[in-house]
Protein backbone atom coordinates (compact mmCIF):
# COMPACT_ATOMS: atom_id res chain seq x y z
CA UNK A 1 0.00 0.00 0.00
CA UNK A 2 1.37 3.42 -0.99
CA UNK A 3 0.38 6.32 1.28
CA UNK A 4 0.25 9.83 -0.15
CA UNK A 5 -0.81 13.10 1.43
CA UNK A 6 -1.64 16.39 -0.32
CA UNK A 7 -2.29 19.54 1.68
CA UNK A 8 -4.24 22.20 -0.18
CA UNK A 9 -2.19 25.30 0.60
CA UNK A 10 -1.49 28.48 -1.37
CA UNK A 11 0.30 26.47 -4.06
CA UNK A 12 -3.06 24.93 -5.00
CA UNK A 13 -5.13 28.13 -5.16
CA UNK A 14 -6.00 27.48 -8.81
CA UNK A 15 -7.46 24.09 -7.85
CA UNK A 16 -9.97 25.41 -5.29
CA UNK A 17 -13.47 24.33 -6.33
CA UNK A 18 -12.25 21.53 -8.63
CA UNK A 19 -13.76 18.06 -8.22
CA UNK A 20 -11.47 15.79 -6.24
CA UNK A 21 -11.48 13.03 -8.87
CA UNK A 22 -10.38 15.50 -11.56
CA UNK A 23 -7.81 17.14 -9.28
CA UNK A 24 -6.20 13.84 -8.29
CA UNK A 25 -6.19 12.58 -11.87
CA UNK A 26 -4.14 15.63 -12.83
CA UNK A 27 -1.87 15.34 -9.79
CA UNK A 28 -1.36 11.57 -10.13
CA UNK A 29 -1.11 11.45 -13.90
CA UNK A 30 -0.10 7.77 -13.99
CA UNK A 31 -3.61 6.80 -12.84
CA UNK A 32 -6.84 7.09 -14.83
CA UNK A 33 -9.83 9.05 -13.61
CA UNK A 34 -11.82 5.82 -13.41
CA UNK A 35 -9.17 4.33 -11.11
CA UNK A 36 -9.21 7.46 -8.89
CA UNK A 37 -13.01 7.26 -8.70
CA UNK A 38 -12.74 3.62 -7.67
CA UNK A 39 -10.35 4.60 -4.87
CA UNK A 40 -12.83 7.26 -3.72
CA UNK A 41 -15.70 4.75 -3.76
CA UNK A 42 -13.63 2.27 -1.73
CA UNK A 43 -12.74 4.94 0.88
CA UNK A 44 -9.08 4.78 -0.10
CA UNK A 45 -9.18 8.58 -0.37
CA UNK A 46 -10.04 10.65 2.70
CA UNK A 47 -10.39 14.41 3.05
CA UNK A 48 -9.73 15.69 6.56
CA UNK A 49 -9.89 12.05 7.72
CA UNK A 50 -13.39 11.53 6.28
CA UNK A 51 -14.64 9.71 3.17
CA UNK A 52 -15.94 11.89 0.34
CA UNK A 53 -17.65 11.36 -3.00
CA UNK A 54 -15.95 11.79 -6.36
CA UNK A 55 -17.73 15.11 -6.94
CA UNK A 56 -16.38 16.65 -3.71
CA UNK A 57 -14.88 20.07 -4.49
CA UNK A 58 -11.44 20.98 -3.16
CA UNK A 59 -11.30 23.62 -0.40
CA UNK A 60 -8.39 25.60 0.99
CA UNK A 61 -6.80 23.82 3.93
CA UNK A 62 -8.04 20.35 2.94
CA UNK A 63 -5.77 17.45 3.86
CA UNK A 64 -6.14 14.67 1.32
CA UNK A 65 -4.86 11.21 2.23
CA UNK A 66 -4.59 8.64 -0.54
CA UNK A 67 -3.99 4.92 -0.01
CA UNK A 68 -3.03 3.24 -3.27
CA UNK A 69 -3.22 -0.56 -3.01
CA UNK A 70 -0.30 -2.62 -4.19
CA UNK A 71 -0.81 -3.59 -7.84
CA UNK A 72 -1.29 -7.18 -8.84
CA UNK A 73 2.12 -8.81 -9.04
CA UNK A 74 3.00 -9.59 -12.63
CA UNK A 75 6.09 -11.59 -13.44
CA UNK A 76 8.17 -9.67 -15.95
CA UNK A 77 10.24 -12.12 -17.94
CA UNK A 78 13.83 -11.32 -18.99
CA UNK A 79 14.19 -11.51 -22.78
CA UNK A 80 17.32 -11.78 -24.92
CA UNK A 81 16.59 -8.65 -26.95
CA UNK A 82 19.62 -6.76 -28.36
CA UNK A 83 20.09 -3.32 -26.82
CA UNK A 84 22.61 -0.61 -27.67
CA UNK A 85 24.56 0.06 -24.47
CA UNK A 86 26.38 3.39 -24.72
CA UNK A 87 27.85 3.28 -21.21
CA UNK A 88 27.71 0.98 -18.19
CA UNK A 89 29.21 0.77 -14.72
CA UNK A 90 28.09 -0.74 -11.40
CA UNK A 91 25.53 2.03 -10.80
CA UNK A 92 24.04 3.10 -14.13
CA UNK A 93 23.49 2.07 -17.74
CA UNK A 94 22.98 4.48 -20.64
CA UNK A 95 20.95 3.00 -23.48
CA UNK A 96 20.34 4.22 -27.03
CA UNK A 97 16.73 3.12 -27.52
CA UNK A 98 15.46 2.42 -31.05
CA UNK A 99 12.25 3.86 -32.42
CA UNK A 100 9.34 1.49 -31.84
CA UNK A 101 10.51 -0.03 -28.55
CA UNK A 102 8.35 0.50 -25.46
CA UNK A 103 10.38 1.45 -22.38
CA UNK A 104 8.58 -0.55 -19.70
CA UNK A 105 5.76 -3.11 -19.41
CA UNK A 106 2.19 -1.95 -18.91
CA UNK A 107 -1.15 -3.75 -18.72
CA UNK A 108 -1.59 -5.69 -21.94
CA UNK A 109 2.04 -5.21 -22.97
CA UNK A 110 4.32 -7.25 -20.73
CA UNK A 111 6.91 -8.42 -23.27
CA UNK A 112 9.41 -7.03 -25.80
CA UNK A 113 10.07 -3.85 -23.81
CA UNK A 114 13.37 -2.23 -22.86
CA UNK A 115 12.85 -3.47 -19.28
CA UNK A 116 12.53 -7.08 -20.50
CA UNK A 117 15.84 -6.63 -22.35
CA UNK A 118 17.54 -4.97 -19.39
CA UNK A 119 16.48 -7.73 -17.03
CA UNK A 120 18.19 -10.26 -19.28
CA UNK A 121 21.36 -8.18 -19.54
CA UNK A 122 21.51 -6.99 -15.92
CA UNK A 123 20.38 -9.12 -13.01
CA UNK A 124 20.26 -6.19 -10.57
CA UNK A 125 18.15 -3.09 -11.23
CA UNK A 126 16.86 -0.58 -8.70
CA UNK A 127 13.58 -1.56 -7.08
CA UNK A 128 12.16 1.91 -6.36
CA UNK A 129 9.68 1.89 -9.24
CA UNK A 130 8.52 -1.65 -8.55
CA UNK A 131 8.22 -4.77 -10.65
CA UNK A 132 6.97 -3.06 -13.81
CA UNK A 133 9.61 -0.32 -14.04
CA UNK A 134 12.83 -1.52 -12.37
CA UNK A 135 15.66 0.96 -12.83
CA UNK A 136 13.60 3.38 -14.91
CA UNK A 137 14.22 6.99 -13.89
CA UNK A 138 12.77 8.69 -16.98
CA UNK A 139 11.07 7.62 -20.18
CA UNK A 140 10.82 8.49 -23.83
CA UNK A 141 7.86 7.57 -26.00
CA UNK A 142 7.75 4.33 -27.97
CA UNK A 143 8.28 6.14 -31.29
CA UNK A 144 10.96 8.47 -29.92
CA UNK A 145 14.50 7.16 -30.29
CA UNK A 146 17.60 8.02 -28.32
CA UNK A 147 19.30 8.13 -24.95
CA UNK A 148 18.03 6.94 -21.56
CA UNK A 149 19.81 6.44 -18.24
CA UNK A 150 18.79 3.46 -16.10
CA UNK A 151 19.84 2.87 -12.48
CA UNK A 152 21.14 -0.41 -11.12
CA UNK A 153 20.63 0.30 -7.42
CA UNK A 154 18.30 2.30 -5.20
CA UNK A 155 20.95 4.82 -4.10
CA UNK A 156 21.75 5.81 -7.68
CA UNK A 157 18.03 5.88 -8.49
CA UNK A 158 17.16 8.27 -5.65
CA UNK A 159 19.94 10.67 -6.58
CA UNK A 160 19.12 10.60 -10.30
CA UNK A 161 15.42 11.09 -9.58
CA UNK A 162 16.24 14.22 -7.62
CA UNK A 163 18.36 15.52 -10.50
CA UNK A 164 15.42 15.11 -12.86
CA UNK A 165 13.12 16.74 -10.30
CA UNK A 166 15.28 19.87 -10.04
CA UNK A 167 16.01 19.87 -13.80
CA UNK A 168 19.73 19.20 -13.31
CA UNK A 169 19.92 17.16 -16.52
CA UNK A 170 20.99 18.28 -20.00
CA UNK A 171 18.55 16.84 -22.56
CA UNK A 172 18.60 17.93 -26.19
CA UNK A 173 16.33 16.47 -28.87
CA UNK A 174 16.31 16.74 -32.65
CA UNK A 175 12.94 16.89 -34.38
CA UNK A 176 11.32 17.52 -37.73
CA UNK A 177 8.16 19.56 -37.45
CA UNK A 178 5.50 20.95 -39.72
CA UNK A 179 5.58 24.51 -41.10
CA UNK A 180 8.54 26.82 -41.61
CA UNK A 181 9.83 29.11 -38.88
CA UNK A 182 10.34 32.85 -39.23
CA UNK A 183 12.23 33.10 -35.93
CA UNK A 184 15.56 31.36 -35.32
CA UNK A 185 14.82 30.34 -31.73
CA UNK A 186 12.28 30.64 -28.97
CA UNK A 187 11.00 29.39 -25.61
CA UNK A 188 7.64 27.81 -24.86
CA UNK A 189 6.60 28.19 -21.22
CA UNK A 190 3.13 26.62 -20.97
CA UNK A 191 1.81 24.29 -18.24
CA UNK A 192 0.90 20.73 -19.22
CA UNK A 193 -1.64 18.38 -17.66
CA UNK A 194 -3.53 15.25 -18.60
CA UNK A 195 -6.18 16.08 -21.21
CA UNK A 196 -9.50 16.65 -19.45
CA UNK A 197 -11.51 14.32 -21.70
CA UNK A 198 -8.97 12.17 -23.57
CA UNK A 199 -6.88 10.51 -20.87
CA UNK A 200 -4.36 9.15 -23.36
CA UNK A 201 -3.30 12.67 -24.30
CA UNK A 202 -1.63 15.59 -22.58
CA UNK A 203 -2.67 19.20 -23.12
CA UNK A 204 -1.79 22.81 -22.38
CA UNK A 205 -3.76 23.51 -19.20
CA UNK A 206 -3.41 26.37 -16.73
CA UNK A 207 -3.98 23.87 -13.91
CA UNK A 208 -1.08 21.74 -15.08
CA UNK A 209 2.56 21.62 -14.03
CA UNK A 210 4.99 24.18 -15.42
CA UNK A 211 6.68 23.02 -18.62
CA UNK A 212 9.47 24.84 -20.46
CA UNK A 213 10.95 23.94 -23.86
CA UNK A 214 13.69 25.93 -25.61
CA UNK A 215 13.80 25.42 -29.37
CA UNK A 216 16.23 26.46 -32.09
CA UNK A 217 15.76 26.31 -35.85
CA UNK A 218 18.44 24.31 -37.63
CA UNK A 219 16.97 24.55 -41.15
CA UNK A 220 13.69 25.09 -42.97
CA UNK A 221 13.14 22.08 -45.24
CA UNK A 222 11.02 21.12 -48.23
CA UNK A 223 7.33 20.20 -47.92
CA UNK A 224 6.91 23.08 -45.48
CA UNK A 225 8.78 21.22 -42.74
CA UNK A 226 11.60 22.30 -40.42
CA UNK A 227 14.52 20.69 -38.64
CA UNK A 228 14.79 21.91 -35.05
CA UNK A 229 16.62 21.27 -31.82
CA UNK A 230 14.75 21.27 -28.51
CA UNK A 231 16.29 21.59 -25.07
CA UNK A 232 14.14 20.53 -22.14
CA UNK A 233 14.14 22.67 -19.02
CA UNK A 234 11.41 20.45 -17.53
CA UNK A 235 10.38 16.92 -18.42
CA UNK A 236 6.63 16.49 -18.67
CA UNK A 237 4.97 13.63 -20.53
CA UNK A 238 4.86 14.37 -24.29
CA UNK A 239 6.28 17.82 -23.55
CA UNK A 240 7.98 18.57 -26.88
CA UNK A 241 5.08 17.12 -28.86
CA UNK A 242 2.46 19.15 -26.99
CA UNK A 243 4.50 22.36 -26.91
CA UNK A 244 5.42 22.36 -30.59
CA UNK A 245 1.83 21.58 -31.59
CA UNK A 246 0.69 24.51 -29.46
CA UNK A 247 2.61 26.95 -31.68
CA UNK A 248 1.44 25.34 -34.94
CA UNK A 249 4.59 23.27 -35.42
CA UNK A 250 3.42 19.73 -34.62
CA UNK A 251 6.06 17.05 -35.11
CA UNK A 252 6.09 15.34 -38.46
CA UNK A 253 4.42 11.94 -38.15
CA UNK A 254 2.69 12.75 -34.86
CA UNK A 255 -0.92 11.72 -35.46
CA UNK A 256 -1.95 12.36 -31.84
CA UNK A 257 -1.00 16.03 -31.66
CA UNK A 258 -0.77 16.77 -35.38
CA UNK A 259 -2.12 15.35 -38.62
CA UNK A 260 -1.07 12.47 -40.83
CA UNK A 261 1.17 13.60 -43.69
CA UNK A 262 -0.33 12.91 -47.10
CA UNK A 263 3.08 12.95 -48.81
CA UNK A 264 5.34 11.29 -46.23
CA UNK A 265 4.47 7.91 -44.75
CA UNK A 266 5.72 7.75 -41.16
CA UNK A 267 4.98 5.59 -38.14
CA UNK A 268 5.01 8.02 -35.25
CA UNK A 269 6.71 11.33 -34.56
CA UNK A 270 10.18 12.25 -35.83
CA UNK A 271 11.89 12.90 -32.50
CA UNK A 272 15.33 11.79 -31.33
CA UNK A 273 16.91 12.22 -27.88
CA UNK A 274 20.41 12.96 -29.10
CA UNK A 275 22.18 14.46 -26.07
CA UNK A 276 22.01 13.35 -22.43
CA UNK A 277 24.26 14.96 -19.84
CA UNK A 278 24.30 14.62 -16.05
CA UNK A 279 26.54 14.38 -13.01
CA UNK A 280 27.13 10.74 -12.10
CA UNK A 281 25.01 9.91 -9.02
CA UNK A 282 27.90 8.25 -7.15
CA UNK A 283 31.21 9.62 -8.53
CA UNK A 284 29.89 13.19 -9.10
CA UNK A 285 31.69 13.24 -12.45
CA UNK A 286 29.88 15.13 -15.23
CA UNK A 287 29.10 12.81 -18.13
CA UNK A 288 27.58 13.65 -21.49
CA UNK A 289 26.51 11.23 -24.19
CA UNK A 290 25.48 11.77 -27.80
CA UNK A 291 23.54 9.59 -30.20
CA UNK A 292 23.58 9.81 -33.99
CA UNK A 293 20.31 10.26 -35.80
CA UNK A 294 18.78 6.88 -36.73
CA UNK A 295 18.84 5.81 -40.37
CA UNK A 296 15.15 6.51 -41.02
CA UNK A 297 15.69 10.06 -39.78
CA UNK A 298 18.77 10.60 -41.97
CA UNK A 299 16.97 9.21 -45.03
CA UNK A 300 14.02 11.49 -44.39
CA UNK A 301 16.32 14.50 -44.20
CA UNK A 302 17.79 13.59 -47.59
CA UNK A 303 14.31 13.65 -49.07
CA UNK A 304 13.44 16.95 -47.41
CA UNK A 305 16.78 18.70 -48.01
CA UNK A 306 16.00 22.02 -49.78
Amino acid sequence: MEDLRIIIDDNYNKNIGVRIDRFLTDELSEYSRAYIQKLVDNNNILVNSKPVKANYKIKSGDIIDIDIPEPEIIEIVPQDIPIDIVYEDKDIIVIDKPKGMVVHPAPGHYEDTLVNALMYHCKDLSSINGVMRPGIVHRIDMNTSGLLVICKNDTAHRIMSEKFKVHDINRIYTAICNNHFKESEGTIDKPIARHRTDRKKMAIDERGRRAVTHYKLIENLKENTSLIECKLETGRTHQIRVHMASINHSLLGDEIYGTKSKKINLNGQTLHAGVLGFTHPITNEYMEFTSELPEYFKNLLKVLEP
